[in-house]
C-alpha cells in the first residue's frame, strides 16, 4: 500500500532568516566587497590558488545592499531587515518586497547566503 504524500508546506520569505556564507570585507565608503573563490573544487584551490595573485572575485554591493549584508546576522528575519532599510533609505528602496526578492534570489543562486527558516 502507497502512503499518502503530504504536500511541501509553503514558506514565507519574510519568515526566512538569511545567513551569509560568503567572506566579506568593507570597501570605500563603508560599501561591502564580497570575496568570492575563484576555485570551488578542493583539487584546483589547492594546487592553483597559491600561484594566482589574488583568489577571489570581488564583488561590490550598493549601500543598500552593504546595509542589507550587514544586517544578515543569522539572526533577523526578512522582515526586519526589510523595516530596517525602509526606516534608512525611505523611499528610494520602494517597491520595497520585489526589490529585496530578486536580490535574495540573485544572492541565494551565487550561493552566497543560505536561509534558516525561523519557525521550523
Amino acid at each position: 500500500m502507497k502512503e499518502k504524500k503530504t504536500p511541501p508546506r509553503e514558506v514565507n520569505l519574510l519568515e526566512l532568516v538569511p545567513v551569509r556564507n560568503m567572506e566579506w570585507e568593507t570597501g570605500r565608503g563603508k560599501r561591502v566587497v564580497l570575496l568570492q573563490p575563484k576555485f570551488r573544487n578542493a583539487f584546483l584551490a589547492r594546487h592553483l590558488l597559491p600561484l594566482m595573485r589574488n583568489p577571489h572575485y570581488r564583488v561590490k554591493l550598493d549601500e543598500i545592499g552593504s546595509f542589507f549584508w550587514e544586517n544578515c546576522d543569522g539572526i533577523r528575519t526578512i522582515k526586519e531587515i526589510a523595516e530596517l532599510q525602509r526606516q534608512k533609505f525611505g523611499e528610494a528602496v520602494e517597491p520595497l518586497y520585489d526589490r529585496m526578492s530578486l536580490f535574495l534570489q540573485t544572492l541565494q543562486r551565487s550561493r552566497f547566503i543560505s536561509f534558516k527558516n525561523q519557525n521550523p
